[in-house]
């Protein structure tokens, strides 16, 4: 099932609009929507976030995936950009949030999020958006080496449910310093650790899983979580 694509209108961006996706159930839908939103180094379409996409639609969920306006400027010039300005990221994941609840009606929304993409979510979260809780793939609580500088001074605005999902090889991410900043979150946090997973979520062979297993049981938690938190 191919899903739905469009264009959304951005404002203050070197770009007038970025691409999207709707990936919609085809059934008996849960009452909770994604907005999913992509890493640093890849776009909506990159084949983790179609999988990711497909595999959480697969599961009851309606998804909405989009192109911050760097990555979208990228896709169309055929070469690498930076990362946009943490203010227009943000403004643009925002608008993307209103597309999903227009199509959504009065159905909760979940911001979910590959590292970069998870932790505008929760800046997002912090500020109010509307959102009624967070998935956050990898959150890169600090740069590699740089643990002196974590990622967590909003955390305390947070209020909405989180499901953290973290590899205990992720060099962006030391589980005890997440441990520790986490008792500052302003609402109930839960931490999912991914054994031997990387920041991509990759795993060695002698893990004895594939990366594709390793995938298929995140989005099984998931799924768990959902219906633990909004039951």
């Amino acid at each position: 099932m191919t899903g739905e694509r469009f264009e959304i209108p951005v404002e203050a961006a070197k770009i007038a609009e970025v691409s999207a996706v709707f990936d919609e159930h085809g059934g008996a839908r849960r009452e909770s929507a994604i907005l999913l939103a992509h890493g640093a180094g890849f776009s909506m379409d990159a084949p983790w976030m179609t999988t990711v996409a497909h595999g959480l639609r697969d599961r009851g969920f309606d998804v909405l995936r989009f192109n911050y306006p760097y990555r979208e400027r990228a896709e169309r010039e055929g070469r690498q950009r930076p990362p946009d300005r943490a203010e227009i990221l943000e403004r643009a994941h925002s608008t993307a949030l209103g597309v999903l609840r227009e199509r959504v009606g009065g159905r909760r929304i979940l911001l979910a999020g590959k590292s970069m993409g998870g932790r505008m979510s929760t800046h997002l979260a912090a500020k109010g958006d509307d959102c009624a809780g967070l998935v956050l793939f990898g959150y890169p609580l600090h740069a590699p080496g740089r643990t002196d500088k974590l990622r967590y001074e909003h955390f305390a605005a947070i209020a909405q449910p989180a499901l953290f999902l973290q590899g205990t090889r992720d060099k962006l991410c030391q589980l005890d310093l997440l441990e520790e900043c986490l008792k500052k979150y302003g609402g109930k946090a839960t931490v999912e650790v991914i054994e031997d997973a990387d920041h991509g979520f990759h795993v060695r062979k002698a893990s004895g899983r594939t990366d594709a297993e390793v995938l298929e049981r995140m989005l099984d938690r998931i799924g768990e979580w959902d219906g633990e938190v909004f039951p």
